[in-house]
């Protein structure tokens, strides 16, 4: 028995589970005991992890990583997804059924994740497992105990780098790699680190301003063994780093770029592929409809260049785009503002569309300067919409309603918080992060803004359809990339020839989507799948359909698979349109 299972008493608890399956109990209590035993489990698992979809319990150390912690989890999950095997789908009713749908699909990608031994590969083009860290620092403690916990990370950090890079040098050796091409510059953040002693230094940030509730004599001790700890533990950890990925990883990376290129590749690819879509559509069939939906947003582009008066080609139309001043902030508080003013608009609409919003709010702030060189344009969650100040020639306002839109509200800042308040779905449903829905959703929080009037001008409205094509055009070079070997060049001339994005845009993307096969395509996929659940509701149900209804509906669900949006919306169309709130507010899901 592996320590691991032995700290955590879970193989005796599983084996007993098998042989209690056999008995006559009821499917859905037994349901419950899984899903509610590996949860916590998983939460264990991943404890003192705080990156921005973190499901980890807090700790005063980050989880173990390591090779031998990996194959114990792959175990843990087969038993898990065997026990689920057990109980047949047709014996729960209502809710559970959903819940049985979602829940499998989670167990089923992560044991795909250790099958395919992703945490060989442990970064991609615009994060990694030292810059995640980054969000450990820029958290907000409150108590004593959270300081010391934080210090207890930080400590934790040179054996938690030490698993990583014995993990990566795993993949290096077997041909599983990030591809030499974008790794050039990325070792920027590491280097930040390092040459920032003291209370200049990242980890240092929530030290600086400490509530005044803590006595002025612990605020010194803690802020001591925190520069202790920064200058024992973490530089060290990350020039260790710097050296490995400057003398090591980089040199013996990969020249290939394509993801079927890799140990096992085509399954590789078509298992991303479904973990990102929910669905089972093949690489050329994805790759066709992008080509498809790219010439419908193309002619809708070409009209709004008229109706705005340009006289000139397509091509013409984005060079004026890419280079008159007037589409461009002057200063990072300019760009700041104007999201500001974009997001309050949003605010006195959006009671109009959606009928429950979230008690959270969320702030609007930069990107911090480590990451903005090589992050996107703008990321939402819970609290919070960053902007990437970086760069402005590269940040068109003319695209900056559809990012807020998709990033803040109701985008990924009202819709992560909404299913965090759900009363009455379990956990796994309220915290966790299925991109086709949450991508989906965002994106067709942009398509959602013609409706709710918040593109003002042509500029505006072809801002909105770039953004369309580029997401469209995901589906193109993803494909391109990974399916049909398409070079670097080839996938960057493709967004420069079809979409308005600036040129370190189309960069910096094309790089994310090289080193994070099929993320890319979960975007307009969601969204086509919500807008067709619309279309169909609003044929099925007439006048009585309500907009705010269907929108509740849609995000009542949590984060859940495709074809399970699709049978919660058919569910909506047999209640008649319903809302799914009752009177009290409450979210009615026991309904069937």
């Amino acid at each position: 028995m592996s320590k691991l299972f032995a700290s955590l008493g879970c193989a005796a608890c599983l084996a007993a589970a098998s042989v209690h399956a056999g008995t006559a109990d009821d499917a859905a209590a037994r349901f419950h005991a899984i899903y509610t035993q590996e949860w916590s489990w998983r939460q264990q698992q991943f404890q003192g992890l705080d990156d921005e979809d973190s499901q980890g319990a807090p700790s005063d150390h980050l989880p173990r990583v390591d090779a031998a912690t990996q194959s114990a989890r792959e175990r843990y999950w087969t038993e898990v997804l065997e026990r689920l095997d057990a109980i047949k789908p047709a014996e729960l009713h209502g809710e559970e059924a959903v819940n049985y749908a979602v829940y499998r699909f989670q167990i089923e990608t992560l044991l795909a994740e250790q099958h395919f031994r992703t945490w060989e590969m442990p970064f991609n083009s615009d994060s990694g497992f030292w810059s995640d860290l980054g969000f450990t620092a820029r958290a907000h403690y409150a108590q004593p105990k959270e300081y010391q916990d934080y210090i207890g990370k930080l400590r934790d950090i040179p054996r938690y780098f030490a698993e990583e890079t014995d993990n990566m040098r795993l993949g290096l050796a077997r041909g599983f790699s990030q591809p030499k091409v974008i790794l050039q510059g990325r070792t920027q953040s590491i280097s930040d680190v390092i040459d920032a002693p003291g209370e200049s230094n990242l980890f240092y940030t929530p030290f600086k301003q400490m509530p005044a509730s803590i006595p002025a004599a612990e605020q010194a001790t803690l802020r001591a063994d925190a520069l202790a700890a920064i200058k024992d533990a973490v530089i060290p950890a990350y020039a260790k780093l710097l050296r490995f990925m400057q003398d090591e990883y980089i040199p013996r990376a990969r020249t290939g770029i394509a993801a079927e290129d890799l140990p096992d590749g085509k399954a590789f690819y078509q298992a991303q592929i479904r973990e990102y879509t929910t669905l089972d559509m093949s690489p050329d069939a994805i790759h066709q409809l992008g080509l498809e939906q790219m010439a419908i947003i193309h002619r809708q582009m070409l009209d709004t260049i008229t109706l705005a008066g340009f006289k000139g080609s397509f091509a013409d139309f984005l060079h004026f785009l890419r280079t008159d001043s007037r589409f461009y902030a002057r200063t990072p508080e300019e760009l700041l503002k104007d999201a500001a003013w974009i997001a309050k608009q949003v605010d006195g609409k959006v009671g109009d569309y959606i009928g429950r919003l979230p008690r959270r709010r969320f702030a609007i702030e930069p990107v911090p300067p480590d990451l903005a060189p090589i992050y996107t344009g703008g990321r939402g969650g819970p609290g919070i919409y960053l902007v990437n100040t970086y760069n402005l020639p590269s940040r068109p306002l003319y695209s900056l309603p559809a990012l807020t839109l998709h990033e803040s509200s109701p985008g990924h800042a009202l819709q992560m918080p909404l299913a965090a308040e759900m009363e009455g779905l379990p956990d796994f449903r309220r915290y966790s992060y299925i991109s086709a829905y949450g991508e989906g959703w965002a994106l067709y929080c942009e398509y959602l803004g013609q409706e709710m009037g918040i593109y003002h001008t042509p500029y505006e409205q072809f801002g909105y359809l770039s953004y369309q094509a580029w997401r469209a055009a995901r589906l193109v070079v993803d494909t391109g990339i990974h399916h049909l070997h398409w070079t670097r060049a080839q996938a960057q001339d493709y967004l420069r020839e079809n979409t308005a994005l600036a040129d370190h845009e189309i960069e910096t993307e094309v790089d994310r989507y090289i080193a994070w096969p099929g993320q890319a395509l979960s975007y307009y996929l969601g969204e086509m799948a919500i807008r067709q659940d619309r279309a169909r509701a609003e044929q099925a149900l007439g006048t009585k359909f309500d907009i705010r209804a269907f929108h509740d509906a849609v995000l009542s669900t949590g984060s859940v698979p495709l074809p399970v949006l699709n049978e919660r919306i058919d569910r909506f169309i047999d209640d008649g349109g319903k809302s799914p709130y009752a009177d009290d507010g409450h979210c009615d899901c026991k309904s069937p």
